[in-house]
């Protein structure tokens, strides 16, 4: 096998020639354009896999509060998530205002935080532990102590404003995009 750099057909200078440098320029930059057309080629196939327009369209939820009682609970769906909805009393306002100054919440949130309106929380009915559903949404299932939301599966608690209180869930309820389009109307999403 001839040893390349010991062969005196090749000199010094001709392996530092400009057309050396040319050849190097070639290979980056068919390199680059293979990099870019390959780019081009995959962005489709990933952009299809984001929802469509008609699945996005129903990304939104309204809902009407007119009909619901002070103190009652209901369960809409929004992007296949249970999202509870609580018309909260006066008294489960205070209680949760007054629980707002207790430093062994384990996610502290304020509850003016967590609801726009105060006499509405709206939040997404999944446990932040591993993902049931808690119980709390009708007058007979279980509250915990603090009359909120009680996750049958490990055990975790949480209190009327949806902050965890005891149990192995990490963080509170989480809250779903919404606004109040009127007085009566809430748009989810």
């Amino acid at each position: 096998m001839p040893d390349i750099l010991n062969d005196r057909s090749i000199s010094n200078n001709e392996m530092n020639t400009p057309g050396m440098k040319r050849r190097d320029f070639l290979y980056i930059a068919t390199g680059s354009l293979g990099v870019v057309a390959a780019s081009g080629s995959v962005w489709p196939l990933i952009d299809a896999m984001n929802p469509g327009a008609d699945i996005r369209s129903l990304a939104k939820v309204e809902v009407d509060l007119a009909s619901i009682s002070v103190g009652a609970r209901i369960t809409v769906q929004w992007a296949q998530k249970p999202i509870f909805i609580d018309h909260r009393s006066e008294q489960q306002i205070a209680n949760a205002m007054t629980d707002d100054n207790n430093m062994n919440l384990i996610d502290p949130a304020l509850d003016s935080e967590r609801a726009q309106r105060a006499e509405w929380l709206v939040q997404i009915g999944i446990c932040t532990h591993l993902g049931c559903v808690p119980k709390g949404q009708s007058p007979g299932d279980l509250r915990g102590k603090w009359n909120g939301w009680f996750c049958v599966c490990h055990g975790s608690v949480y209190d009327a404003a949806g902050r965890v209180r005891k149990g192995p869930a990490p963080r509170n309820l989480d809250l779903p995009p919404y606004s109040f389009i009127s007085d009566t109307l809430l748009r989810i999403g």
